[in-house]
């Protein structure tokens, strides 16, 4: 499903047994438990940004979504439902590469991310950009085989439902184009995203009035409208970096990015600069804004999709089934703060109640 360093795709595919397979659904049960809820307010708001409506960044989704929002008057069940079916698709994109894993180890990674606080975590950002971003980029790998001009338009794509493309899946891109193609075939491939990321980048997020004209839009249709989520686009980044501190979001990223880039290192080896930055990248995203948890998060995805094309047919022996345990024991103890007042849906008597009220 995904590719790994020069591995054919012609590879035989050995299916799990049914004990493994049970591991798997038990590990994805416990994440849709400990963080499921429905889309919040803050992520509606965001899809309904769209290029129609001036808007210069963020804005695919809500273009895709605004002639049903049109027609059904900014019914907010409308993008619940766009935010399911993405984090839908991504699951089954997920139980399909274990099941195509073809090793132990690496359906072992997926089971294993599914138990930190990255599972419960993906169930509780439901309807966050990067969930889209993350499925983009696995469609992006099914398709670098034959498809590679395909790839990088998913990936171009990407730009266009958020900027953090560049410091996410891009990187990860990058390395897998570098693992089938000559340099300068993977520079004609990466060059597309990169050079609409820099005008994206270079451009006003929003056109004057554009904000509040939306605004008042949904306030008179009866959304349930956060004012604040599109101040976002009406602000420079000077003006998001008074409202926080960088020093205390790096303070959260870093130690979690040592425990990733060290962790990695003693499983491969010398990694190079491109897994490097690859499975890095998400820290620098502490100068882009003051969601700690949402980029630690990042942090470790891109870790396990890396370690995942790294480990290709190979099976961590004894020695690295140790350091990836020791590696998966500090992350486990890695707080991922959730939003809204939420929090790690607990496994007890009111922990269930508070599911079927979420």
């Amino acid at each position: 499903m995904i590719i790994s360093e020069r591995v054919s795709a012609a590879e035989p595919v050995t299916r799990p047994g049914r004990t493994t397979a049970a591991v798997f659904a038990v590990a994805l049960l416990a994440a849709a438990y400990t963080g499921f809820r429905l889309p919040g307010p803050w992520v509606a708001t965001l899809d309904t940004v769209s290029v129609t409506d001036g808007f210069h960044r963020r804005f695919l989704v809500g273009t895709l979504l605004r002639p049903i929002a049109l027609a059904t008057g900014y019914d907010v069940r409308v993008f619940a439902v766009a935010s399911f079916a993405v984090l839908a698709m991504l699951l089954a994109v997920l139980a399909v590469a274990f099941v195509r894993a073809g090793t132990g180890s690496r359906r072992l990674v997926i089971i294993a991310w599914l138990l930190l606080p990255t599972g419960g975590f993906l169930f509780h950002e439901v309807g966050y950009y990067e969930q889209l971003l993350y499925l983009l980029l696995f469609g992006a790998l099914g398709l670098l085989p034959r498809r590679p001009a395909a790839a990088s338009a998913l990936l171009t794509a990407g730009v266009l439902v958020h900027e953090i493309t560049l410091l996410t899946v891009l990187p990860i891109y990058v390395l897998a184009l570098s693992a089938r193609f000559p340099l300068r075939r993977v520079v004609r491939l990466a060059a597309p995203p990169v050079l609409l990321e820099l005008a994206v980048l270079a451009v006003p997020a929003s056109a004057p009035g554009s904000a509040d004209r939306l605004l008042t839009t949904l306030r008179t249709m009866g959304f349930p409208v956060r004012a604040d989520a599109l101040a976002l686009f009406e602000r420079t980044q000077g003006q998001s970096w008074a409202l926080y501190s960088i020093g205390a979001v790096l303070l959260t990223v870093v130690p979690i990015a040592v425990v990733v880039l060290a962790g990695f290192r003693a499983l491969r080896g010398p990694a190079g600069l491109l897994q490097i930055t690859a499975i890095g990248a998400p820290a620098l995203l502490a100068f882009a804004g003051w969601d700690s948890a949402r980029w630690g998060f990042l942090l470790v995805t891109n870790f396990a999709v890396v370690l995942w094309l790294w480990l290709g047919e190979r099976e961590l022996d004894g020695r690295r089934l140790v350091v990836f345990g020791a590696t998966l024991l500090v992350l486990a103890h890695v707080p991922l703060p959730y939003f809204d007042g939420h929090a790690p849906r607990e496994l007890s008597g009111p922990g269930v109640v508070s599911l079927f009220s979420a």
